[in-house]
C-alpha cells in the first residue's frame, strides 16, 4: 500500500479519495473542492495496491472488473471522474500525468494491423451480440460520436443531427457512387441513399454487422442500391465520387496511415470528396490505454492530428475543412452509459456480471477521457482537387436550416 499511497498523494489534490486496504486501514487523499466528487474504494487483497501503483490504468480496471476493488455505492462514475479532474489535460494545476500513464512513450509500438490481425481485432469487439448494442445505442445502431445541436438533445436527436451534418459536408449529388469504410450496422449508408439518391458500398470486417446491414437493406427494398461487403479497405477496387469513414480510422494504426490515405486517393474520383470522422487527441501522440487495448479494442489507436496530417500530405490530398468536436462524445457516452446501467439485468443475462462491470468501466473511462483528458473528435474533409467544392462553407448549412448558436459549455455543465 505504501507505493500506491505515494502515487495518490501526488495525484489526488481536488476532491477526496478514501482507500480502505485489505487489513481494514483507512487512507485519505486530497481535500474537498467545489464540483469535485469524493469516492471510497476498498481493496480485498494485499497484492492489488502494489499492482495499481506500478500500472494504474491497467491494474485498477482489472481489479474493479474482477471484484478485487470495490467502490462504495458502486459509483464508478464518481471514482473515475475524481481521477479525471486531477489529471485534467488542459489544467495547469493538474497532477503530472507521468505518474498516471507510465506507458505513454510506447505509442510508436502500437497499432500494427495487418489484414488477418485487423479482422481478429474487429471481431473481438464488434462481433459481440447485436442485442447488447441495441440495449444502449439509438434504434439505428450508430456507434460513434453524435452531434449535439443543443447539449440537452436526446441521443436519437443528436445522432440524426450527425447524419445531416455528414451529408451536408459530402455535398452529394444524385447518382454519386459512395464508399462507406467501416459501415457498422448500415445506418449511415441507408440514410445517404434515402436522402440523396446515391449508390453506396459499405464495407466492414464484422460478420455480425454485415448480416444486420444486409438484412436492413433487403427489408428496405434497396439492396440493389446499398450493398454491404465483408472487405478490408485495402482490398477495395473501383472509383467513388464520395468516400466517408465514421469511427473506423481508430482501427487503422499509425504504421498504416500512409497506405490508408494513398489508397483512398486512388479510389476517389478526380472531383471526389472524402469525409473522415475519427476520435483524436489534443495532447499529442500517446500509447493506447493498456486496459482498453487488452479488453475492449485490441489494435485500436487514437491519433493526434499531428500524426494524421503528414499522411494526408504525402498522399497529395487537399484538407478542405477540419472541425473539432470537443464535447460531443462526452455527451454521447453519458447517454450510452446511463442506458447500460438501466439495462444491467439484461446485459448480465446476455453475458454475466463480470462482463457488465467491464462494459461499464469501459464507458465510464471513455466518458472521463472526453470530459477531462485530451480526447475529442475530428471531422476532416478531403479532396483530390482544390476546385472540387464551393468556395465557402455555406453549403454545409443548407438554406432554411435554423441552428441557434449555443452558449459555451463549462466543465461543470456536463
Amino acid at each position: 500500500m505504501r507505493l500506491l499511497a505515494f502515487l495518490l498523494r501526488r495525484l489526488i489534490r481536488r476532491g477526496v479519495l478514501v482507500v480502505v486496504d485489505a487489513a481494514g486501514r483507512t487512507h485519505r487523499f486530497g481535500e474537498p473542492a467545489p464540483a469535485a466528487p469524493d469516492a471510497t474504494i476498498r481493496f480485498r487483497d494485499r497484492a492489488t495496491p502494489r499492482r495499481a501503483a506500478l500500472d494504474p490504468a491497467l491494474a485498477l480496471g482489472e481489479a474493479y472488473v474482477d471484484g478485487r476493488m470495490v467502490i462504495d455505492g458502486d459509483d464508478i462514475r464518481g471514482f473515475l471522474d475524481l481521477i479525471g479532474r486531477n489529471t485534467h489535460w488542459d489544467d495547469d494545476a493538474a497532477a503530472d500525468l507521468r505518474w498516471w500513464r507510465p506507458w505513454r512513450r510506447s505509442a510508436l509500438l502500437t497499432g500494427i494491423n495487418w489484414r488477418r490481425r485487423a479482422r481478429r481485432n474487429v471481431a473481438h469487439h464488434y462481433d459481440l451480440s447485436t442485442e447488447l448494442y441495441a440495449l444502449f445505442l439509438d434504434p439505428d445502431l450508430h456507434y460513434s460520436c453524435a452531434y449535439f445541436d443543443a447539449p440537452d438533445a436526446t441521443l436519437e436527436q443528436a445522432q440524426a443531427a450527425k447524419l445531416r451534418h455528414i451529408t451536408d459536408k459530402l455535398a452529394l449529388r444524385a447518382g454519386d457512387r459512395v464508399l462507406d469504410i467501416g459501415c457498422g450496422w448500415g445506418g449511415l449508408a441507408l440514410y445517404l441513399h434515402r436522402v440523396a439518391g446515391v449508390e453506396v458500398l459499405g464495407i466492414t470486417l464484422s460478420e455480425q454487422q454485415l448480416a444486420v446491414a444486409r438484412r436492413r437493406a433487403e427489408e428496405a427494398g434497396v439492396a440493389n442500391h446499398v450493398r454491404f461487403e465483408l472487405l478490408d479497405y485495402r482490398d477495395v477496387r473501383g472509383t467513388f465520387d464520395r468516400i466517408v469513414s465514421v469511427g473506423m480510422f481508430e482501427h487503422v494504426g499509425p504504421p498504416h496511415y500512409g497506405a490508408f490515405f494513398r489508397h483512398c486517393r486512388a479510389l476517389l474520383a478526380e472531383d471526389g470528396v472524402m469525409l473522415l470522422h475519427t476520435i483524436g487527441r489534443a495532447d499529442g501522440p500517446a500509447a493506447t490505454d493498456r486496459w482498453l487495448a487488452r479488453y475492449i479494442f485490441p489494435g485500436g489507436y487514437v491519433p493526434a492530428l499531428s500524426q494524421i496530417t503528414p499522411a494526408i500530405e504525402d498522399a497529395r490530398l487537399w484538407v478542405t475543412d477540419v472541425e473539432t468536436l470537443r464535447l460531443h462524445y462526452a455527451l454521447t457516452i453519458d447517454r450510452w452509459l446511463a442506458r447500460v446501467e438501466a439495462a444491467r439485468e439484461a446485459i448480465e443475462a446476455l453475458y454475466d456480471a463480470r462482463f457488465y462491470r467491464m462494459w461499464r468501466f469501459y464507458l465510464a473511462g471513455a466518458l472521463v477521457a472526453f470530459r477531462h483528458d485530451g480526447h475529442l473528435n475530428y471531422q476532416i474533409q478531403l479532396t483530390r482537387r482544390r476546385e472540387a467544392l464551393p468556395l465557402t462553407r455555406d453549403y454545409m448549412m443548407p438554406p432554411g436550416a435554423q441552428r441557434a448558436a449555443q452558449p459555451a459549455i463549462g466543465a461543470s455543465g456536463l
